[in-house]
């Protein structure tokens, strides 16, 4: 995969703020009351680059301040590096990381002009750099929130005369505030990163306060709900697929979701079949459909698991992977009646598809619980350090039998 642009432009000359307007505003407010990133330089500026190591998740969230940027300031296009984490030397990880599903789902937004998506290995990486270098870009912005100083290093790299802002975070250890402090005097202006000791509400309001802090960018509450557009394709596949698992009739299906990229966030697959069974003793949900959604690795070990048993108390079961493309996961969660998911960004997806959800979560990230209260209900585990297989199937099945004053309705699009 090459980094992916919109348009081929030509070089765009360096912002005007260059070093010798930088103000060293690390860790301190807005500049005379305002935005960290001065009004004259983002009317110069066509272009900017957004710099962040994204999951789905924060992308679900983050999108909307991106798009207020959009309407706030149209003549500068935006230009996002996604940076990957796990980038590594050997070649037998890169297929798994070029498919990455975010993104899919990046590619299918218009408002983004580019983004760089091949940060995957050291050599990639390095020519994503020198490509951006070349961009000359006037303003970046890192929305990093590990390793801010490594990040605050690597934006004024990429534009060495540009106005660079970014997150910063105090050095865990005396021994390295020197080379924390040294790193952020790159940064034209920062912000401190959040702590639990700041008491953040919803993940959103963050994201919102930094964009109101760097650009003077209003993101307000109503606006922070995320968006998830789906085209008819995508819809006539998730169809396809309901009426090829016989559940094309109408009945209430519900999508669970147990698996996460750590153990403490993984619902054991003994839990989802515990669920199911006792499902079909609910009156409600008698009849429903269950769709376990499931992590391509793990496909043998749910269909050992959950399919290939002669038990007709999982007969109601199906496997699903999206392993085409990303929508095809919020379009087969839209018809659903219900999303059951551990702490992954499926909770949040849940959200912006409009279909309920019961969200099993740790106590250690509140901040990332789903947003639409109404729709969502926020399960956690009994201790701050307890995993999510510390809610049992009977705390759910608690929860359904609260809510079902009626018959689940099956869901349509």
């Amino acid at each position: 995969m090459v980094n992916t642009t919109r348009e081929q432009t030509g070089p765009v000359p360096a912002g005007a703020a260059g070093a010798a307007a930088r103000n060293m505003n690390a860790g301190r407010g807005p500049v005379g009351g305002g935005a960290l990133v001065p009004a004259d330089v983002l009317a110069r500026a066509d272009r900017i680059l957004f710099v962040a190591h994204l999951a789905i998740g924060d992308f679900t969230y983050l999108q909307a301040c991106l798009r207020a940027f959009a309407r706030a300031y149209p003549h500068v296009r935006i230009h996002v590096w996604v940076d990957e984490r796990r980038r590594t030397k050997d070649p037998a990880m890169w297929p798994h990381l070029r498919k990455y599903a975010l993104y899919d789902w990046l590619a299918e937004c218009t408002w983004i002009d580019k983004v760089y998506d091949s940060t995957y290995s050291p050599a990639t990486f390095e020519a994503s750099v020198a490509a951006a270098r070349a961009e000359n870009y006037p303003i970046v912005a890192s929305l990093a929130v590990v390793d801010c100083h490594r990040y605050a290093r690597m934006v004024r790299g990429i534009s060495p005369r540009g106005f660079v802002v970014g997150l910063t975070k105090p050095a865990e250890r005396l021994v390295h505030a020197p080379s924390r402090w040294s790193a952020y005097r790159k940064l034209d202006g920062a912000i401190p990163v959040y702590t639990a000791a700041d008491k953040p509400g919803h993940i959103s309001e963050v994201y919102a306060g930094w964009f109101a802090r760097f650009f003077g960018v209003d993101v307000p509450p109503a606006a922070r709900l995320p968006q998830l557009d789906l085209s008819d394709r995508w819809m006539r596949a998730a169809h396809a697929q309901f009426a090829e698992w016989g559940f094309g009739d109408g009945r209430p299906v519900v999508f669970l979701n147990p698996y996460s990229k750590s153990p403490d966030r993984t619902w054991p697959l003994e839990y989802v079949a515990a669920l199911a069974r006792a499902l079909r003793t609910r009156p409600a949900w008698r009849d429903a459909g269950v769709v376990v959604n499931v992590v391509p690795e793990a496909l043998d070990d749910a269909r050992r698991a959950l399919t290939r048993r002669a038990d007709p108390a999982l007969s109601h079961i199906r496997l699903f992977s999206a392993d085409e493309h990303f929508f095809q996961l919020p379009a087969v969660m839209r018809l659903c009646s219900l999303v059951v998911s551990v702490e992954t960004a499926v909770m949040h997806l849940a959200n912006a598809v409009g279909v309920p959800v019961v969200a099993l979560m740790r106590r250690n990230c509140p901040e990332w619980a789903p947003i639409d209260r109404e729709n969502s209900t926020v399960l956690m585990v009994p201790e701050m350090d307890d995993w999510v297989t510390r809610i049992r199937v009977e705390d759910v099945l608690a929860e359904l039998d609260a809510r079902d004053a009626g018959a689940p309705l099956a869901r349509s699009a």
